[in-house]
């Protein structure tokens, strides 16, 4: 039972430390496309970014992480699809290459370009997932987070320019939808590197 304990801590930490790190990165390149404005008085000089959106997303990823293999589980759907690391590295890189092209697409139509999104998003998840409980989850997780932006916005928190959708960009549920759906084969494959451990102790 301490072994498992300790095993879900350190995965959480893991995916947290991910997590943060998405973040940063990811934000720092909306920001420089002027994609999202935060006030003057939020900013550090932290990858010039607001010191609350690694925590937060750190967060969300350790506990997305973590319920993924959860649900598999709990569904006893074991996941078998491309369960080796190579292919999750492939799935973080096509996860960083949808949120460059969301702020990189020249597409003046932000129908055009949420549809194009949502396309590749749907392509990630095909690609490195392929189920019902990562479909489900990455929905879940694109809802959910859209409300907290939203809300966020709305309180002045920060913002978006041009926003077309509820004082947000059309575009962001596709961003969270694949980010879920990374951050989930990552928390996978962490918990089948803890199962394979424990059989072996």
């Amino acid at each position: 039972h301490d072994v498992r304990t300790a095993n879900l801590i350190r995965r959480g930490l893991v995916l947290f430390t991910v997590g943060a790190i998405f973040a940063l990165v990811l934000n720092l390149l909306q920001i420089q496309r002027n994609v999202t404005l935060f006030p003057e008085e939020v900013m550090t000089t932290l990858f010039s970014s607001a010191w609350w959106i690694p925590p937060c997303c750190g967060t969300g990823a350790a506990v997305v992480g973590l319920l993924y293999p959860c649900l598999d589980s709990h569904l006893g759907e074991p996941h078998k699809f491309k369960r080796e690391w190579a292919s999750v590295m492939r799935c973080i890189a096509v996860f960083v290459g949808i949120n460059h092209a969301s702020v990189k697409l020249d597409i003046d139509n932000t129908v055009q370009l949420s549809l194009t999104l949502a396309a590749l998003s749907l392509g990630l998840w095909w690609t490195f997932d392929r189920s019902r409980s990562g479909f489900g989850l990455g929905i879940t997780t694109a809802f959910l987070a859209t409300v907290i932006s939203q809300l966020l916005v709305y309180n002045g928190v920060y913002q978006y320019t041009s926003p077309d959708f509820l004082y947000v960009r059309s575009w962001l549920p596709c961003i969270f939808f694949s980010g879920g759906v990374t951050v989930g084969n990552i928390g996978r494959q962490l918990a089948m590197g803890g199962v394979e451990k424990l059989h072996n102790d």
